[in-house]
């Protein structure tokens, strides 16, 4: 019984510590899973966290990005080496910001289809004929597709329109006019490619009337018309006022070089401005326009044949035999170098002035450029102002060489063409626009007979000089009214030459040299 007692009592106390043994490992193990949950609960709380913070992080540095120097990268930054310079850069660079662009509206209209165009020519031939396309597509209310720009003329220039213009300040800045695409629609697009349009050449000098009544029916059949030639489309008088100063719109705002362009550009013109004032010359002698309009004075024999050879070269040059005396009589050529030496002096141009000739290169080289420097010592070009380097991307682009000059031509105290092409007549109408700048606009058929008698004797120096002064005083780029001549649109004045409609006594617009 004693036996029986104690071992039943041993028994208790083992199955007590047994369940006391149990209940000890359940507690570590609720215990242990306790503690389980709690750092996965904090590693999702940092890890979300670090997601929040990251995302605020990318947040922010968008914003710093959209609203650039106002907002982060006005900050100091603890990556900067001199905060201190850092911050003085930025308030040089937001002493020249411009304010925030703001886009006007667009217009809303119903698109009667779409228009392309293949301009051709040089660039101020094509700058001319965007402006007038421009035009053309808000009167029919057609959307414009951004113009192709000429790549198989003389120049060969491989440049497109977004190489040499802005094309986003373009599109965006004319959308309360016309709506304009960088490509057709995909439908329309692939329509195109398979040769399903309408293409031609529009008739020259036409009246708005023309596209309206023959053009619109067109495109509203095709949808899509392609225009292959641009050059002297529309008429320069009576069109209706809106059509005219849309057009200068377009020329004197809405074609806005590329940044690189007007940078250089800038650079020329101030590298310039440090050597006090200075003259443009277009000295329109290059071998592309000696051929074309068969002028060979001053040209010795070899030179003629070759000029010959090229004029005959090219198709579309459609006059083959020309009589060259009988043009430069006429007042169709372009002044020579030697000729252009004798007038500047005759004009009482200042010798140590500078001279930066806007031109490619000039035909016979150093040879027939010696008289011009022996009296005007100071002749510059872009290509002994600027380093090789700063030209590079330029080479062999003979558009956006003429753009630097033609930003420089803008800028220049006085500008003297030395033939009326395009270049010569649509700065002198941007000129006109700047404020009615110095321009001579040289009557070649008056100075050629003038340095012809003075070459033979039959009028002295200072008769010669006297004649040509006062035979261009009138003739500086003043006010006036555009010459018209019914049914001889060739014969008269150019509308970008002179755009009377859209001229006041003092323009509000701001040259390129005024950040200067």
């Amino acid at each position: 019984m004693c036996r029986s007692g104690r071992s039943e009592k041993k028994g208790v106390v083992i199955a007590m510590g047994l369940k006391a043994l149990s209940g000890s490992r359940v507690e570590k193990l609720k215990s242990s899973m306790m503690t389980s949950r709690s750092r996965m609960k904090l590693w999702m709380i940092r890890a979300t966290t670090s997601v929040l913070l990251w995302t605020c992080i990318v947040q922010l540095t968008a914003l710093g990005e959209m609203w650039g120097p106002r907002v982060l990268k006005g900050w100091p930054s603890c990556f900067s080496q001199d905060s201190s310079a850092a911050a003085a850069a930025l308030d040089d660079k937001l002493a020249w910001s411009a304010p925030p662009r703001v886009l006007p509206p667009k217009r809303v209209y119903k698109n009667n289809g779409y228009l392309m165009v293949s301009c051709n020519g040089g660039l101020n031939q094509m700058r001319a004929a965007i402006c007038d396309m421009v035009a053309i597509s808000r009167y029919l209310n057609v959307t414009l597709i951004v113009p192709e720009l000429d790549k198989t003329s003389f120049w060969a220039d491989p440049s497109e329109f977004e190489d040499i213009f802005d094309v986003d300040h373009f599109i965006t800045s004319l959308r309360d006019e016309v709506r304009i695409l960088k490509e057709l629609p995909p439908r329309l697009k692939k329509r195109v490619e398979q040769g399903v349009f309408y293409s031609m050449p529009p008739i020259s000098w036409s009246d708005i009337s023309y596209y309206r009544n023959q053009i619109l029916p067109l495109i509203q059949k095709y949808k899509v018309v392609h225009l292959n030639r641009t050059d002297a489309r529309l008429a320069n008088n009576g069109q209706p006022l809106e059509i005219q100063k849309l057009r200068c719109r377009v020329n004197f705002s809405a074609l806005r070089f590329t940044s690189q362009i007007e940078e250089l550009g800038r650079r020329v013109i101030r590298l310039l401005r440090l050597n006090g004032p200075f003259l443009v010359l277009h000295l329109r002698y290059e071998m592309d326009m000696l051929a074309f309009s068969g002028c060979t004075q001053g040209c010795n024999k070899d030179e003629v044949e070759e000029l010959t050879r090229m004029r005959y070269a090219y198709p579309w040059w459609k006059e083959k035999i020309i009589n060259s005396d009988l043009k430069r009589k006429d007042g169709l050529c372009p002044l020579t170098p030697e000729e252009t030496a004798l007038i500047l002096r005759a004009l009482g141009i200042d010798r140590n002035i500078q001279i930066y000739i806007a031109a490619g290169e000039i035909y016979g080289g150093e040879r027939r450029m010696a008289s011009l420097a022996a009296a005007y010592p100071r002749l510059v070009r872009k290509e002994t102002l600027l380093e090789s380097s700063d030209l590079r991307f330029f080479q062999n682009h003979s558009s956006q060489m003429a753009a630097l000059d033609y930003l420089v031509s803008l800028e220049s105290d006085i500008f003297v063409p030395t033939y009326d092409g395009n270049m010569a007549k649509v700065v002198e109408g941007h000129r006109r626009f700047l404020g009615f700048k110095k321009t001579i606009l040289l009557d070649r058929r008056l100075l050629v007979d003038l340095i012809d008698q003075y070459s033979k004797g039959s009028l002295s120096w200072d008769d010669f000089s006297s004649a040509v002064k006062e035979s261009h005083t009138d003739r500086m780029g003043n006010p006036t009214n555009r010459l018209v001549i019914p049914d001889r649109p060739k014969e008269e004045d150019y509308f970008y030459a002179n755009p009377q409609e859209c001229l006041q006594p003092s323009s509000s617009y701001e040259p390129l040299s005024s950040s200067f």
